[in-house]
């Protein structure tokens, strides 16, 4: 059994929104991701960081959640900026029931366990939204609690983190959703969300005592990477 994670799969089974039109690292990027993920075991869990399908309901995402749900071994969804088929918990849980994705959970208000280690996570805030004119201080401080109740189900449990936009980027730090982290002794904290040229002002490494690396499909080669053996 191992624990990996990979962010922004941006999945479109209808074939409208495919990144094939972005070439380059795009290209082929869904039989990329069939190739890596048939390399895992059944025992395997893996943490998807948001951005996984272009559906824009549960319904017109539900080949793109199929295909998640035949990789091998157990995925753990986190929601990204994307996701517009996002649901309620319980909706999504019961759709998950009915089409038979038994392999997919969520993550979000609550912590999942691989082990004895806490996995914990939410979408995040970034800060680019402001830069846009389009802050809203209450989904910043909605997320920011959303990480901490997620924090909190894990009890004194080692803890990982999983967020989908990044708490640091290009000297830019989200001091709320740090200052959570550090509060609650986070080792490692994995993000998605940035493509192409954002790739080399990502921050990687340590920071405030936790580790932070960027899992987006686009940067790891569309396979999954491994955290824990």
């Amino acid at each position: 059994m191992a624990l990996y994670t990979l962010g922004d799969l941006h999945l479109s089974s209808s074939g409208e929104k495919s990144m094939e039109v972005f070439g380059g690292a795009w290209r082929d990027y869904v039989s990329r991701l069939d190739e890596s993920f048939s390399k895992l075991n059944e025992d395997d869990v893996t943490v998807l960081c948001g951005d996984l399908s272009w559906g824009m309901s549960l319904e017109g995402s539900l080949e793109d959640l199929r295909r998640i749900n035949d990789w091998p071994g157990r995925k753990i969804l986190i929601k990204g900026n994307h996701d517009y088929w996002w649901n309620t918990a319980a909706k999504m849980r019961a759709f998950f029931k009915e089409n038979g994705l038994d392999k997919l959970e969520i993550l979000h208000n609550n912590c999942l366990w691989y082990g004895d280690t806490a996995l914990c996570g939410t979408r995040g805030w970034f800060y680019e939204l402001d830069r846009q004119g389009t802050h809203d201080e209450k989904v910043l401080l909605r997320e920011a609690g959303r990480l901490e109740t997620s924090l909190q189900a894990a009890g004194d449990a080692p803890k990982l983190c999983f967020l989908h936009y990044p708490p640091l980027y290009q000297g830019y730090e989200c001091p709320q959703i740090l200052a959570i982290l550090q509060r609650y002794g986070v080792s490692d904290c994995y993000y998605g969300h940035l493509h192409g040229a954002a790739h080399h002002r990502a921050w990687e490494g340590t920071h405030q005592g936790t580790r932070f690396a960027l899992v987006s499909a686009d940067y790891l080669g569309f396979t999954p990477r491994k955290i824990r053996d």
